[in-house]
């Protein structure tokens, strides 16, 4: 008889989260390897050790995210949600710190995007990590991600300063409106999983 709340006991095992945990570490290091690799033959590469600090620390830090999350529910939605969320986080994260979705990675509006981050795991946390309240979590933070050129484009214009975003106003709304979609969909996963548990 399937568990009301759609825990699963054996997939949170112990041992199973240390294994998986192992593979986060050696996918890390693989991942790692590229750069590393790309240095040797290429001066377009050049990382630091900061450089790879921070994209380790991140590439983990997804890993295990994803790794303690979806073993809260034995709901193939529910995982998928799980990985969209920290998938197009991490991505968001990856390019703020890299370019910069607003100007350069030096624009201070950028900061913005962390709070959008910020109102997903708060939501999530608040939630007990639970179906539904992760994907009022995941609406949210959708919505945020989308105002955020508009707040951005406000306070240019109250500050009577130049409209600096690159790749110009238009290019700067369609790469968050992907954003924002992505998290739309983590959103409807969530939910699908919500009303898997509430048919039980």
């Amino acid at each position: 008889m399937p568990h009301a709340s759609g825990i699963s006991a054996k997939q949170s095992a112990p041992g199973t989260v240390r294994r998986q945990l192992i593979y986060v570490a050696l996918g890390t290091l693989l991942i790692l390897m590229i750069p590393l690799i790309a240095m040797q033959f290429s001066d377009e590469v050049n990382w630091g050790p900061g450089d790879f600090i921070i994209m380790g620390v991140m590439l983990f830090s997804a890993g295990l995210t994803y790794v303690l999350i979806s073993k809260m529910r034995d709901n193939l939605a529910y995982r998928m949600g799980v990985g969209v969320a920290v998938v197009t986080g991490f991505v968001l994260v990856w390019m703020n710190l890299a370019v910069g979705l607003i100007g350069s990675e030096d624009n201070p509006l950028n900061l913005m995007y962390f709070g959008v981050l910020l109102i997903g795991i708060l939501g999530a946390i608040l939630s007990l990590f639970q179906p539904r309240g992760m994907m009022r979590a995941l609406y949210a933070t959708s919505l945020a991600q989308a105002l955020v050129p508009v707040i951005a484009l406000i306070i240019k214009r109250l500050q009577m300063d130049p409209v600096d975003m690159q790749p110009g106003v238009l290019g700067v709304f369609i790469l968050n409106s992907f954003f924002a979609l992505m998290f739309l969909v983590s959103a409807t996963l969530f939910r699908k999983a919500a009303d898997a548990e509430k048919e039980l």
